[in-house]
């Protein structure tokens, strides 16, 4: 069964830094692609970074220069870097695995990690 872990949260001051790490079992990373998304209440989940399995990595606008996705293939995690957050970046932040199973794909989420982003 794949579970994704998320720790790494917590307050932060605009100008900080912070790192969330997401420990996968069931699962090996690299060969998933992988994401990292955030939520506020009332609004849609939405992408904040993602890793390919080849390695690729792609940002939305918001937060190119500042986030930084990544992954140990040996600790079987993937991390997000946070580095000069916003107050608009407060959110609860979740990992997600898109696994494989023959031509099937299935999408698979940890159980999220508050971060507030104070000015």
């Amino acid at each position: 069964q794949v579970q994704l872990v998320e720790s790494g949260g917590g307050l932060v001051q605009t100008g900080g830094s912070l790192r969330l790490s997401c420990a996968a079992s069931g699962t090996i990373v690299f060969k998933n692609d992988m994401g990292w998304y955030r939520q506020v209440p009332g609004s849609q989940r939405e992408l904040v970074a993602g890793i390919t399995s080849g390695g690729t990595t792609n940002y939305p606008e918001f937060v190119k220069g500042r986030f930084t996705i990544s992954r140990d293939n040996a600790k079987n995690t993937v991390y997000l870097q946070m580095n000069s957050p916003k107050p608009e970046d407060t959110a609860v932040y979740y990992c997600n695995s898109k696994v494989r199973y023959g031509l099937r794909e299935f999408d698979y989420w940890g159980q999220g990690t508050q971060v507030t982003v104070s000015s």
